[in-house]
């Protein structure tokens, strides 16, 4: 066992050693972290139940932002509260925080060599086949929430609209998102006037996401906190974005961050199409080339893809831009786990809570997909091109993994490089 102080509790300083090893280590995003965190706390030393452990990935999962994020600030809240949360999520983020804003600082110079260029342009032509993979892997459990019947119509409507949206509103998505969230709590409520059930009325809550019970012990002694606001009742925070981003500058840098840490239901890859236009098309900070190689670095990096924000914020304001566009995106994991973990059960038992995401799940699937298609024509060469294609190939025929698919298509930029083909 580990070393435990007085009382059974595990060490502050036990739970930066471990957390920070997951930091390091967790290459090939959610799936490994998940891996990792459960050998590490339920398997190899039984600080938490498996039964609750599951109940916790669960809960994560319906919130919006990192869910592996949330999940490593959960369980160290679990085993130390608000202190344990602190120290092991922020041991947890800063590797590879760290990591990708040295890389950073590499590829985004201002003459880099010609091979990281080509490394570069490599991976970044990479970028829009990880998307569509991204997608397809969200199709089957989301189809299966959504319900036969009507509901599959609607599912097709909401990942349709997510798609456009993806392609033509930019930043505006998360109004898209919202909006097929409300919707979808509309439709099913009136399925189910007065009984909380009926034709169409959804899955039951304690089975929408992976757990065993939906009453695990994971909210008791904690009394001290308020559940958080179901999903749906968050509609006026992008009103928020006029005067954030009116201040230009660090104001609109937050801004763009906290779109990616509150705002990003489904997964890290939402990011892509809530980022691009801000960092591209409105503010200038990137071109789309950068834009492609801060997507792929997310990807190579360890810890969550949602670190990919910090590079829009080296790109727009050096060490300090990364450091405040990483705190913003990453600030309300923390608060939705420091004043929401006590009640998640009641967070996954909530009906609107439950109806919000089956709608706005499929818009956020359609978004992922959706993203690949500015993210194709911003490849500036035919080469590029080429390596899109055997990535494709490899993802999504093959279905091999990210890292290596990234990795791969890095080397033949260099190879493109040193060859003498034209770079972006």
């Amino acid at each position: 066992m580990a070393e435990e102080e007085a009382g059974g509790r595990v060490p502050l300083r036990v739970i930066a050693r471990e957390w920070g090893r997951i930091g390091v280590l967790g290459f090939g995003g959610p799936p490994a972290h998940i891996l990792l965190l459960r050998r590490l706390c339920v398997e190899r030393y039984g600080w938490i139940a498996a039964s609750e452990f599951e109940d916790g990935i669960a809960a994560t999962n319906l919130l919006p932002g990192p869910a592996s994020t949330q999940l490593a600030i959960f369980t160290a809240w679990r085993l130390r509260g608000t202190a344990g949360a602190l120290v092991g999520g922020a041991a947890f983020i800063l590797p590879g925080l760290v990591l990708i804003l040295l890389l950073a600082a590499l590829f985004l110079t201002g003459n880099p060599p010609r091979w990281v260029l080509g490394a570069a342009a490599g991976a970044g032509a990479a970028v829009a086949a990880v998307a569509v993979q991204a997608a397809t892997t969200l199709v089957p459990p989301s189809l299966r929430r959504s319900g036969p019947g009507p509901a599959r119509a609607r599912w097709a409507a909401y990942l349709l609209l997510g798609a456009a949206a993806a392609v033509l509103t930019g930043p505006w998505l998360v109004l898209v998102l919202l909006a097929t969230g409300a919707a979808e709590i509309a439709f099913r409520r009136r399925g189910r006037p007065g009984t909380g059930s009926g034709p169409g009325s959804g899955p039951d809550p304690a089975s929408a996401s992976p757990g065993t019970s939906p009453t695990g012990d994971a909210a008791q002694g904690r009394p001290d906190a308020d559940p958080p606001a179901p999903p749906a009742a968050r509609p006026l925070l992008p009103l928020l974005a006029p005067g954030l981003a009116a201040t230009g500058g660090l104001g609109a840098l937050a801004w763009v961050a906290l779109k990616v840490g509150a705002l990003s239901y489904g997964g890290g890859f939402v990011i892509i199409p809530l980022m691009q236009q801000d960092a591209v098309e409105r503010y200038h900070w990137m071109t789309d080339g950068q834009f492609l190689n801060a997507v792929a670095l997310g990807q190579i990096t360890p810890g969550p893809v949602v670190q990919t924000v910090s590079v829009v914020g080296y790109a727009a304001a050096g060490v300090l831009g990364g450091l405040l566009a990483a705190a913003v995106a990453f600030a309300p994991s923390f608060l939705f786990v420091l004043f929401g973990a006590a009640h998640f059960d009641r967070l996954r038992a909530n009906a609107s809570v439950q109806d919000f995401l089956t709608g706005a799940g499929p818009a956020v699937i359609g978004a992922i997909a959706g993203s690949a298609l500015p993210l194709a024509l911003a490849l500036g060469r035919p080469w590029q091109y080429a390596v899109l294609a055997l990535a494709a190939l490899w993802l999504l025929v093959l279905r091999r993994g990210v890292v290596p698919c990234l990795l791969g298509a890095a080397g033949l930029g260099v190879l493109a490089a040193a060859a003498g083909l034209a770079l972006p």
